[in-house]
């Protein structure tokens, strides 16, 4: 599957127009015709997902996993918010997925909670070697839910199973604690790939199917319009990065 990503972007380079992005790429002919950005990238849907949970849980790295196929052994944290955009082939579909990187420290979460807006899925993750991590999910949702549309897709992500002589958080409770609030659950490990793949493409497919079945409306969500490229066109392809690193 082909892989594009797109540069991170501070809050005040926003477009102001806003959308749906629940809505179809193109609404005069739904699930039909081509939608296109530049000269060489056409899709059906834009779905943009939010990446949530506390700082070191490998958030980042899940991103570079899906969107590059890379892993960092040194990333640094990440400082206000960073995404890439991965396009997939889903059924008869094209999909873009637009994934936002949102930083898990404390003081910096009065920034990401605007980035909320407009997502219409989410992957909230925890290490499973840290159970500090997995406690604070429930907080977590709490501020996804009072910032995201109420229809937006929620998978509980286990990051880090390769470390499970350390882990902290046993499978089945964590699978308890989704399906009784009625998330999706997988374990994954962006060190080796494990699950990566298969999670963001189970939650874009979920997203894919209440677009299908009419579950949601159009235009019961605010979004970031991509009927052209954001920023300049020289710099929509350059490879992803944070809008802004520690030093």
């Amino acid at each position: 599957m082909r892989a594009r990503q797109a540069t991170g972007l501070l809050l005040s380079s926003l477009p102001a127009r806003a959308s749906s992005i629940w809505s179809y790429r193109c609404p005069q002919e739904p699930f039909t015709t081509e939608c296109r950005m530049g000269s060489d990238e056409s899709y059906n849907f834009v779905f943009k997902v939010v990446l949530i949970g506390e700082s070191g849980v490998g958030k980042s790295n899940l991103l570079s996993r899906f969107t590059k196929n890379e892993f960092k052994h040194d990333s640094r944290t990440t400082i206000g918010v960073e995404f890439s955009t991965r396009t997939v082939q889903l059924d008869n579909f094209t999909i873009k997925a637009q994934i936002w990187d949102t930083a898990g420290l404390e003081r910096y979460r009065a920034i990401t909670s605007a980035y909320y807006r407009g997502a219409v899925g989410a992957l909230l993750v925890y290490d499973i070697s840290k159970h500090l991590t997995y406690d604070s999910a429930e907080r977590w949702l709490k501020e996804l839910y009072d910032h995201a549309d109420p229809h937006i897709v929620v998978m509980l992500v286990g990051n880090k199973k390769d470390l499970e002589t350390l882990r902290t958080v046993p499978t089945e409770e964590a699978r308890d604690f989704a399906e009784k609030r009625g998330l999706m659950f997988m374990e994954t490990s962006a060190l080796d790939s494990s699950n990566v793949e298969d999670a963001f493409n189970e939650v874009l497919t979920a997203i894919h199917m209440k677009v299908a079945s009419r579950e949601v409306t159009r235009g019961s969500i605010s979004a970031v319009t991509l009927s052209s490229p954001i920023g300049p066109t020289s710099e929509a392809n350059k490879e992803s990065r944070s809008c802004c690193k520690s030093s």
